[in-house]
C-alpha cells in the first residue's frame, strides 16, 4: 500500500489557504496536471487531467471530511474509471497547521491501495505520487509565497 507524505511551509495563514484548497474550482491553479474541474459541488467533483501525450483523463472525487481550516480528506472514486485496473482505493489528506509569522505548514498525505498484480508497481506509484504532491506544494508556495 503506497503511502506518501510531503510537507512545506507556505507564507499565508491557514484560513487563506483553506479558501484555496477546499474549493474544487481552484484545483487547476495548484494541483498538477489538472486542466479543469467539472460538475463541482462542495462535496464532489471531476478533475479533467492532461496526460503527457496530450489526451485527457477524467477522475471523480468525493470529499470525505472537512474540518475548516485544519483538515480536508478526498477520496478518488475508482469504480468504472480508467484507474480501476491499478487502484483499489486512493485518498488524499490536506492538513494545515499554523506556523510562525502567520505562515502555515501544509502537509499532503496520499494513501493508495493497489489492485491485484499492480502491487508490484508500488515503488513506481510511490515515486509518481511523491512528484505529484511535491508539485502541488510547490504551486501553493508559488501562489502564496514562502516564509
Amino acid at each position: 500500500m503506497p503511502k506518501v507524505k510531503r510537507a512545506r511551509t507556505v507564507a499565508a495563514p491557514p484560513e487563506e489557504l483553506w479558501e484555496l484548497v477546499s474549493d474544487p474550482h481552484h484545483l487547476p491553479r495548484w494541483w498538477p496536471s489538472v486542466q479543469r474541474v467539472e460538475d463541482a459541488t462542495p462535496t464532489a467533483w471531476t478533475k479533467v487531467l492532461a496526460t503527457p501525450r496530450g489526451k485527457t483523463v477524467r477522475a471523480d472525487y468525493t470529499r470525505l471530511r472537512a474540518l475548516p481550516p485544519e483538515e480536508l480528506v478526498w477520496r478518488q472514486e475508482i469504480d468504472e474509471s480508467p484507474f480501476e485496473r491499478i487502484l483499489a482505493s486512493s485518498e488524499i489528506t490536506i492538513s494545515l497547521v499554523p506556523a510562525k509569522h502567520g505562515a502555515t505548514r501544509v502537509e499532503l498525505r496520499s494513501v493508495q491501495r493497489l489492485r491485484g498484480m499492480a502491487w508490484f508497481g508500488g515503488l513506481m506509484v510511490r515515486r509518481a505520487t511523491s512528484r505529484q504532491l511535491d508539485g502541488a506544494l510547490r504551486a501553493l508556495q508559488d501562489l502564496k509565497g514562502s516564509p
